[in-house]
């Protein structure tokens, strides 16, 4: 199977290695915009800047052309992974509007808000630039460090199209990874996108020192919040309970190696939000994607209370503890099985 992966961020380089050294032998080119760092990977076999220490596979291409010539790249290949942040997916779609095989992306988040939208998935922006597209996202708990050292994952593969499913399970199923596939697109990009934010509010309460009891409640709490507004969109609900729902948040709201959880606890300990993200030297999604996550949920009349006091701490219109007060100082209710 001949596989492109656009964009040699960290996912991007671990997804491609590990379909190149699958025992498959799939063809993996592994694509990149600027020039200089597809001679670092051509040279030294790894990608020092995202995904230090580990050593690619021999058998890896690397490919640095132009980005109107990608949909002609696409062409030649079975499957095109898009592997950039949310804000890159539009016009990588758009220069692959044309390509007859299937495409894919990995980016997790709503897109920044344009025009009169009021910020969108990746299938939405799918639909409005390259409708035609046979297109699908691959999601789940997983950190691209363990995935590149070949550590047990499991992802979900989501399409409308039971051949981009397909294509997915046959690129990326291996004894150390298992694919799932899955029909509700809705489902997994709303709950890959949402966990972001509470990974965020996750890892507050976890700087501010609030113990297990409080974790466990903004998990819970945070899934039921991710379900309203999945289900709101059009989702199934039993995808909130499978691995791009309480999966994938548990993975990104309690695991070290979450950029997210790392900005909560960096403002928990009193950096500011720009401290927080440069230190990070990748993108933490839900930083740029909680006022849409919010917005959405206000237009679909989705009440997200969460989200809502992330968004205000990153505005800098609360304080962590005054983020923890608003929260815990909410009016009773009852708990509803259906979110």
């Amino acid at each position: 199977m001949k596989i492109v992966v656009l964009g040699a961020g960290a996912w991007g380089t671990a997804l491609a290695a590990c379909a190149s050294a699958a025992a498959g032998a799939h063809h993996v080119t592994l694509w990149a915009r600027r020039a200089d760092q597809v001679a670092t990977l051509r040279q030294l076999h790894q990608n020092p800047r995202y995904l230090p220490g580990v050593t690619l596979p021999t058998a890896l291409a690397f490919s640095d052309a132009p980005l109107a010539s990608l949909a002609q790249l696409g062409a030649s290949s079975d499957l095109v992974v898009v592997a950039t942040p949310m804000s890159g997916l539009r016009p990588m779609l758009r220069a692959l509007a044309a390509c007859p095989v299937p495409v894919v992306w990995l980016c997790k988040g709503f897109e920044s808000p344009l025009d009169n939208d009021s910020g969108l998935l990746g299938h939405e922006i799918q639909a409005l630039v390259a409708p035609a597209m046979q297109a699908g996202v691959l999601s789940g708990p997983s950190f691209a460090q363990e995935v590149a050292a070949n550590q047990p994952t499991a992802l979900v593969a989501a399409s409308a199209h039971a051949s981009v499913r397909q294509a997915m399970v046959e690129a990326f199923h291996s004894p150390a990874m298992r694919v799932y596939a899955n029909d509700d697109i809705i489902g997994v990009e709303v709950g890959g996108a949402v966990k972001n934010v509470l990974a965020i509010a996750t890892g507050l309460c976890d700087g501010l020192q609030l113990g297990l009891n409080a974790r466990a409640a903004l998990i819970t709490r945070g899934l039921a919040e991710i379900t309203r507004l999945g289900l709101a969109l059009g989702a199934l609900p039993g995808t909130f309970m499978g691995l791009s729902g309480l999966g994938d948040l548990v993975l990104t709201a309690t695991g070290d190696l979450s950029r997210n959880r790392q900005v909560g606890l960096a403002l928990a300990h009193g950096q500011s939000l720009t401290q927080a993200t440069q230190a990070l030297g990748h993108v933490a999604e839900g930083v740029y994607s909680a006022r849409t996550v919010a917005l959405r949920a206000s237009h679909a009349g989705v009440d997200m209370p969460i989200t809502q006091a992330v968004v205000a701490l990153l505005d800098g219109q609360l304080t962590p503890a005054q983020a923890v007060a608003t929260l815990m100082g909410r009016d009773p209710a009852a708990e509803q099985h259906r979110a």
